[in-house]
């Protein structure tokens, strides 16, 4: 039953995150259902392969930070042939972190309050989208609202699957039968010959393979060896990145280690003794074959639903994310500036040489890193170490000194 309920939420928290991220980057509606079947197959596949053979809950999951990505990048007006190329890209890359730990390490290095800030800044207009929708489509927007509202205050692990029930219902009536023509009998798997362009791969493919390592991978790991569980980190990374550069041939954007769903299934909720909780990945990895057989109602229902209905409701599934990442990347003083400047420059939105807004986001946290991290700390006058107060320019990274001592 605890992988019944991590596959079901899991999937419910965030499929509408992953259909308007590839609306967004240009599929079209069977390209969207194929590639939100073809990830549910991986997803699916893997996880019961890691966890069959090595006898521990090795959940993996869609990258939900880099669905999140595709839609802050769907203003660059790239067609979904060179989105693929990039997500070929990002999981050959990932692919190389577990042939080369190197990679790995130097993705792992990337100081928390930048990679933090850079996936603030993709999450921000994502999560602007449920107020934009209310103004827009109040007798729509606003049930769904108001239910994640209520199950939030009594159950927030299910707040974001009772929005998207709401969403469904309230879409389906306000559609009548219409949606019906639009769905398929069965999802069927849709070959997307892909286009490898620098340009998007550098503005999609890069950024897309650092928050899914940074946001997904390396959290994937901790958290499951907080549960007491040594996972082999080469033959997961090669795995997933395997995975993730087939699918992307479908429609698939990447998937990686889960975070969330693994810390359900390797809980003693599970089961007592650590030894069996595989059982409940495997389990996981059933449900979420099967859930990809509704692949192309989810798309039909999206596709008679205004667009940004389906983006609001994402919105509602990564707010607790955004909170994480801001209160992350804010945590040290002495780097609130950098995290500032990687999170202004990611959540505007611009494109600079055909380039997207999160690989000019890092940039611009590098530099700002870099530069004042250069500088040194002046030495505090006699009155103000008498005094046992520090002045702003003692700062690191230029931004609010301690408190006093006293």
């Amino acid at each position: 039953m605890t992988g019944v309920v991590a596959s079901v939420s899991g999937f419910a928290t965030s499929f509408a995150l992953v259909i308007a991220g590839l609306v967004a980057v240009g599929a079209t509606d069977a390209e969207v259902s194929s590639g939100l079947l073809v990830l549910c197959i991986t997803v699916g596949l893997t996880s019961i392969a890691f966890a069959w053979i090595f006898r521990m809950p090795i959940t993996t999951a869609w990258s939900t930070p880099g669905a999140a990505l595709l839609v802050a990048a769907g203003h660059s007006g790239a067609n979904f042939a060179a989105a693929v190329g990039a997500f070929i890209v990002c999981g050959a890359l990932i692919l190389l972190s577990g042939l080369w730990p190197w990679l790995g390490r130097m993705i792992g290095s990337i100081p928390k309050p930048i990679a933090s800030a850079m996936l603030a800044g993709i999450l921000f207009p994502i999560c602007l989208a449920p107020v934009t929708a209310v103004v827009q489509f109040p007798l729509l927007a606003a049930p769904i609202l108001i239910a994640w509202l209520v199950v939030l205050k009594f159950s927030p692990r299910w707040a974001v699957p009772a929005a998207m029930l709401v969403a469904v219902i309230v879409i389906a009536i306000s559609a009548g039968s219409e949606w019906i023509g639009y769905a398929q009998i069965a999802p069927q798997l849709s070959f997307i010959a892909p286009q490898f362009d620098p340009v998007v791969i550098v503005s999609l493919g890069v950024p897309l393979f650092i928050v899914t390592m940074a946001g997904q991978n390396v959290p994937g790991f901790v958290v499951l060896s907080t549960f007491d569980y040594t996972v082999p980190p080469r033959p997961i990374l090669i795995g997933t990145g395997a995975a993730s550069a087939v699918g992307a041939f479908f429609g698939g954007h990447a998937i990686n280690l889960a975070a969330i769903n693994a810390a359900i299934n390797a809980s003693p909720g599970a089961h007592p003794d650590a030894s069996r909780r595989w059982i409940a990945t495997v389990t996981a990895g059933v449900v979420t074959l099967t859930l990809g057989l509704g692949a192309s109602a989810a798309t039909a229902l999206s596709a008679v639903s205004p667009p940004i209905l389906i983006v609001a409701v994402a919105g509602l599934a990564v707010v607790g994310a955004l909170i994480t990442s801001i209160t992350t990347s804010l945590d040290d003083p002495n780097h609130r500036t950098t995290a500032i400047a990687t999170f202004l420059v990611t959540a505007s939105g611009l494109t600079f040489l055909g380039i997207g807004s999160a690989f000019w986001g890092l940039v611009v946290g590098a530099l700002f890193l870099t530069w004042l991290g250069m500088r040194r700390r002046r030495a505090p006058s006699p009155h103000s170490a008498a005094a046992g107060v520090s002045v702003a320019e003692d700062a690191p990274d230029g931004g609010v000194p301690p408190e006093p001592t006293r």
